[in-house]
């Protein structure tokens, strides 16, 4: 979700690649982070996150869907996101003492918050979100340990290449009228990298690359 901000509002400045230090390690917030309620449809999960939650939850998308996370039209775009509910709208993984149930794979979202990204020329920066996180107990840490994530540059590829993907699908969704060339584009990229299931057996980012260069073709 694209933010029409400017980052001196958000941010303390400063951009980070994965080897600096930031302020971001919020010391544990024992079960009552705020950033886990009351998101609306504002966790957008990238084909990454469904791969990590299908495949540690023996689930399948369609199955994500009856009470995990929902669809919603992101700048053109039908993409799923984590869904909150319950009076306090909850996110719908937090365990009944409000902890995260999938936090060894949790979405990329919620592992760099309160940091975000900047994309810039076909590349990102994080920066750091100065008012988003309640905790005020925050110390140092590296950003690649902070996102815990294996192979961060090839995730950070992964990233750049999708973003730059959903660009292009909502420049053509945003100059043309045709309805069914919207239904049918975005069924296509829903079907392709989302409800397709992902395999075990092969590497997350190869499965991407060909799903990715097929599309290309198309677009």
């Amino acid at each position: 979700m694209k933010r029409n901000v400017s980052l001196n509002e958000i941010s303390d400045g400063r951009l980070y690649d994965l080897n600096d230090l930031v302020e971001a390690s919020c010391n544990g917030c024992k079960g009552a982070a705020v950033c886990c309620h009351g998101m609306g449809n504002s966790i957008i999960l990238d084909p990454y996150d469904i791969y990590r939650l299908t495949t540690n939850l023996n689930l399948t998308f369609e199955e994500l869907l009856i009470d995990k996370i929902e669809l919603n039209v992101v700048d053109g775009v039908i993409l799923p996101n984590l869904k909150m509910a319950g009076l306090r709208e909850g996110c719908s993984f937090l365990g009944q003492e409000g902890k995260c149930s999938i936090h060894p794979y949790r979405p990329g979202i919620c592992r760099i918050f309160p940091l975000g990204r900047v994309y810039d020329n076909h590349d990102f920066k994080y920066f750091l979100q100065t008012n988003e996180c309640e905790n005020l107990s925050k110390t140092q840490i590296r950003v690649s340990k902070w996102i815990d994530t294996p192979e961060p540059e090839r995730n950070k590829q992964f990233l750049i290449d999708w973003h730059y993907l959903l660009n292009d699908v909502e420049n053509i969704i945003k100059n043309t009228q045709d309805e069914n060339l919207i239904r049918n584009m975005n069924m296509y990229i829903l079907n392709s990298f989302y409800v397709k299931k992902y395999t075990t057996d092969m590497e997350f980012y190869i499965q991407f690359s060909q799903r990715l260069s097929t599309i290309r073709k198309v677009l």
